[in-house]
């Protein structure tokens, strides 16, 4: 019989869970951003089923590159920042954030377009959708903690699950998908521009300083690693289900009455994937998705942004801090914000943008990613340090994953895309 002796560790560890969890599942829900769920279903509309493998395939891949991450900054207690500048030096320092803001940059003005996308379902204009979501989260993320910020940030996300039920409903055959999964066309450079734009949209910079700045912003330390590492794990399977269950819609739908259809709006992938739920239902859900996809992004990148230069610079970094307190974070956070709606305002094309920043984030993989396992082969204390036969494969993972993705981006932009 349990009595309440018994039972009190077990609730304490309930409680230490989910205290812990968040970081790892939040930078993966906004990992499947709106360029993302575009780059997705931009790869089932134009060839099918045949780019569904990658989507698992990249499940461990991006656990291998997320886990890395979160241990350095647990065991080291710095951001992705600081340590290139304690162990490289402020001159690659700069070069590894300045990679980040291009990454930042794009991402951003993609997340905030797949809103104004979603606005113009309903028959609202940019500028108003930008000013309501600009407005919103600007006070969400200056009045609020991080812990806060977090949870709203999650639920938001968690709308993305909305994408499995519209593959759900598009009623995919499996025999079709079995046999499409064995049809790689690795000599066609438009597959191979997608490939790149999947793997940019899986890797992206931002994630690697996101993470790692926010299990510190969080105060967690080196005992809520096994824990990290399960929030991880889990995030990077529901990130991967939500981009394949986007491709297996277009897949079932537009590929297979429209084959190699182009996208070229959002309202297209709606009005394309959706029409089995019915012209209302359809667009809510659909919405839904987007929105939640497109706003925890949004929140997740522009925090990276101003993390990022402040491991660099120096100045204080903290959601935990008053914006008085620290004017350059706070600022630089909505700089990037104010500055991606007003672009969006004017007007941009947001497939080929969202597939193009994609493309740009596969490219740069090589200064991301060379970075990390550097890191974790010189910054981290022994228990921790990759070594071994681990240190060989997680090499691996990097030097394929990078190599592959700068050679799919740049053979398949040089063939036209």
């Amino acid at each position: 019989m349990l009595t309440a002796e018994t039972t009190r560790p077990r609730a304490f560890r309930a409680r230490h869970w989910l205290a812990v969890m968040g970081p790892g599942l939040l930078v993966m829900l906004a990992d499947t951003d709106a360029g993302s769920i575009i780059t997705a279903a931009q790869s089932g509309a134009q060839w099918g089923y045949k780019l569904l493998a990658l989507q698992l395939i990249l499940i461990p891949v991006l656990y291998v590159v997320q886990e890395l991450t979160l241990r350095l900054g647990l065991v080291t207690g710095r951001g992705h920042g600081e340590l290139i500048r304690e162990r490289f030096g402020r001159g690659w320092a700069w070069l590894s954030v300045s990679t980040l803001m291009v990454a930042c940059i794009g991402a951003i003005v993609t997340q905030l377009s797949g809103m104004a996308g979603v606005g113009a379902l309903f028959g609202v204009p940019a500028w108003l959708t930008m000013v309501v979501v600009v407005a919103l989260i600007l006070t969400m993320v200056w009045t609020g903690s991080y812990r806060s910020i977090e949870r709203i940030a999650i639920v938001f996300g968690l709308f993305e699950l909305a994408f499995v039920f519209v593959a759900w409903r598009a009623a995919p055959q499996a025999p079709q998908i079995a046999a499409e999964l064995t049809q790689i066309p690795l000599a066609n450079p438009k597959y191979l521009y997608l490939v790149a734009a999947n793997l940019g949209a899986v890797i992206m910079p931002w994630m690697i300083f996101y993470q790692q700045s926010a299990v510190l912003d969080k105060h967690l330390d080196v005992s809520d690693l096994k824990v990290s590492r399960i929030d991880t794990a889990i995030g990077a399977v529901i990130t991967q289900l939500v981009m394949a269950a986007v491709l297996i819609a277009t897949g079932a739908t537009i590929h297979r009455t429209q084959a190699n259809a182009s996208l070229n709006t959002v309202e297209q992938i709606a009005h394309a994937i959706t029409p089995f739920l019915g012209d209302a239902v359809g667009r809510v859900v659909f919405a839904a998705g987007m929105t939640g996809a497109a706003v925890v992004a949004t929140i997740v990148v522009c925090l990276t942004a101003a993390w990022g230069v402040g491991e660099v610079a120096g100045y204080k970094r903290s959601l935990e801090d008053h914006p008085l307190e620290a004017p350059w974070f706070y600022g630089i956070f909505s700089v990037c914000l104010i500055a991606g709606g007003v672009l969006v305002a004017s007007g941009v094309n947001l497939v080929n943008l969202s597939v193009a920043v994609e493309v740009m984030n596969a490219l740069l993989l090589p200064i991301v990613l060379g970075f990390l396992y550097l890191l974790g082969l010189k910054a981290l204390p022994d228990p921790y340090r990759l070594k071994g036969v681990y240190a060989w494969l997680v090499g691996a993972i990097v030097v394929v994953t990078a190599g592959f993705g700068v050679y799919a981006g740049l053979t398949g932009a040089i063939a036209g895309g």
